[in-house]
This record gives structure tokens, C-alpha cells and sequence, in this order.
């Protein structure tokens, strides 16, 4: 009896050993002008990842525009509220787990973060604005059971200037949606958001600059990360909350830890090397951290064939070096 119950003992400690190991791994997949087939799912389970990210856009005239416009014809049907619904359908299909991401899009590709407006008339139009995307998108969330609802992505201004209706939309998508809530935070953001508490996990989009070196090696990638890793778990330890990537990528280019938020159309020389060890850095930094929930990589095209390469030096990591090293750790957590 006595080794029975040890035996028993030793199995339940494997068991929550595992369950704790058992990382988001996820793949950012861009909405297309199409719906997604078998094939398109297909690389997602071959790269072992467990989790996507369904991204439905709205979109903004410019930084003081008061309206966000969505689920129109004029959209891609990935990014329209049918086109993400088929999207999740197939992914749940395929056993691969879902987090709704509506995001804005501003005309020109400004950034999110700067947008403010110049008048309270203007941010209360605003307010209803959002408030009926994001609303929108959480019954959706409701109805697919989604796993994770992003309820905005690189705010900031909207954030700092407006705290109390980020607060009451919190509520609100809460008497709609029943599973986990997070916010993607840019990452010099996040550590000023105001509602981590009324959240389920603390989301970063981890574009964190780490090394100004052309050629980095892993050691000095890891070494770059090591003040954000402290503030990164100070902060789940204060709230209590895990740590989720809700973006995390790098260029394939040199000086890829530089600047890796950077998404310019610059001639940089292709580095597949530098990307691969980048995301070998930040696998081996974070996905050992009981505190940490894992993340999403940014970015996966539905069209796997005809994505990334060795010529490219943009974001994916399809067809590249770094997809192999997103392999292998997925596989292993």
C-alpha cells in the first residue's frame, strides 16, 4: 500500500508539473481576402502551435479620427466578423485553441498608441465607437467560446487619457464573454496600464530592444533581456497575473534586436541567422517561467507556400530558419 501511494504521489506531481509546463504557443494569423481551408491550417499544426490569434480589424481615418469603422464589404473577409468566425470554426476543428484580437488599423499605418483626440466631444464619440467594435467582437468571442478575448492592442493615449471607460468596458464585455480577458500592451506601455487587476492575463507585445549589434549572438540577445525580464516578473508577481506575449517576433534582418518593433519597408540586409537566434533567446529566457504564459508569434500568413523564404527580411518566420526553432519548442511545451 505504502508504494502504491508514493506511486500515486510521484504520478500527481508529474502531472502538475506538466500541466504548469504547458505553454500558449501561438501563431498570429493574418486575416485574408479568402476563407481559410485545410491546407492553410495545415503549417499551424506542423509548427506544434496549440493557439491562434483571429485578428477582425477596424479601421481609423487618422490619430484625431473619433470613428472606427468595421466589419464593412470594403474589408478582407479575414478581417470582417464572418471571415473571423470561419477562421476560429476551422482552427477549433483542427483542436487549436483561439484568441479573438480585434485590432485597429489607422490609414497610413500610424501608429495606435498616438491615438487622441482633440476634444471631449470627440472622445466620447470615440467611446461609443469602440465600444461597439469591441462589443461586437465579444459576442462573437461568447459564441465561438474563444479561450482568450484581447479587448484592445497598443492603445496607449487612449488608455492614459480615458482610465475610468476602459474600466466600464471591462464590464461590459464580461456581461457578454465568460472566458479569459487580456489587453496587448506595447512594450513601453504595459507597466502603466490601469487595469491588470480586472484581467486575466497581463498582455505585451514584446518588441523590447536588446541589443544594438548588427550580428548578435544569443548570448548578447539574452543578456539585452534580462532588466525587462526583471520588471516583466515583478509585475505578474504584483497583480498576480501571468505574463502572456501577446505579439512576439523578430525581423530576419541585421540589427534585429535593435529596434524590433520596426515595421518600415527599409532595404536592411536579410539575416535569417539573427531572427532564428533572437527567437531562440526568447524562448529560452521565458518559456521556463512558471509566471509566464506563453505568447503568440507575429506573423503567420494563411498562405504558407508562397510566405517568407530566404530572400525575405520581414516578421514571419514562415520558411525560415526561426520556423524550425518555433518547432522545436512548441513540441517541447
Amino acid at each position: 500500500m505504502k508504494r502504491l501511494g508514493l506511486l500515486c504521489l510521484c504520478l500527481f506531481q508529474l502531472s502538475c508539473i506538466s500541466q504548469n509546463a504547458e505553454k500558449i504557443n501561438g501563431v498570429s494569423f493574418v486575416g485574408s481576402r479568402e476563407k481559410v481551408s485545410q491546407e492553410h491550417v495545415d503549417p499551424i499544426l506542423d509548427v506544434k502551435a496549440n493557439y491562434a490569434a483571429v485578428m477582425p480589424f477596424g479601421f481609423a481615418r487618422h490619430l484625431n479620427s473619433p470613428n472606427v469603422v468595421f466589419d464593412t464589404e470594403r474589408q478582407w473577409y479575414g478581417e470582417t466578423r464572418q471571415g473571423a468566425k470561419q477562421y476560429i470554426a476551422l482552427l477549433r476543428k483542427n483542436g487549436v485553441k483561439v484568441m479573438l484580437k480585434p485590432q485597429i488599423w489607422i490609414w497610413r499605418g500610424e501608429f495606435t498608441g498616438d491615438l487622441i483626440m482633440k476634444s471631449e466631444e470627440d472622445w466620447k464619440t470615440l467611446e461609443e465607437s469602440y465600444s461597439k467594435f469591441i462589443l461586437t467582437y465579444a459576442k462573437l468571442a461568447e459564441e465561438t467560446k474563444a479561450e482568450i478575448y484581447c479587448i484592445g492592442t497598443e492603445l496607449e493615449e487612449f488608455v492614459k487619457n480615458r482610465p475610468q471607460f476602459w474600466k466600464d468596458l471591462i464590464v461590459k464585455v464580461k456581461n457578454i464573454y465568460n472566458g479569459k480577458l487580456t489587453y496587448a500592451a506595447n512594450w513601453d506601455e504595459y507597466s502603466r496600464a490601469p487595469f491588470w487587476m480586472e484581467l486575466d492575463y497581463i498582455g505585451v507585445d514584446a518588441y523590447f530592444p536588446l541589443t544594438p549589434e548588427r550580428h548578435p549572438t544569443i548570448e548578447q540577445l539574452k543578456s539585452g533581456w534580462q532588466r525587462w525580464k526583471t520588471k516583466l516578473k515583478s509585475l505578474a508577481e504584483k497583480y498576480e497575473k501571468p505574463i502572456l506575449f501577446t505579439e512576439f517576433g523578430y525581423r530576419s534582418m541585421d540589427y534585429t534586436g535593435k529596434k524590433p518593433w520596426l515595421v518600415d519597408e527599409n532595404e536592411m540586409d536579410v539575416n535569417l541567422k539573427a531572427q532564428a537566434d533572437a527567437t531562440t533567446a526568447i524562448f529560452e529566457e521565458f518559456w521556463r517561467e512558471d509566471w509566464f504564459a506563453g505568447g503568440f508569434v507575429w506573423k503567420w500568413f494563411i498562405h504558407h507556400n508562397r510566405s517568407g523564404g530566404s530572400t525575405d527580411n520581414r516578421f514571419t518566420p514562415q520558411n525560415k530558419p526561426a520556423e524550425n526553432v518555433i518547432q522545436s519548442f512548441f513540441n517541447d511545451y
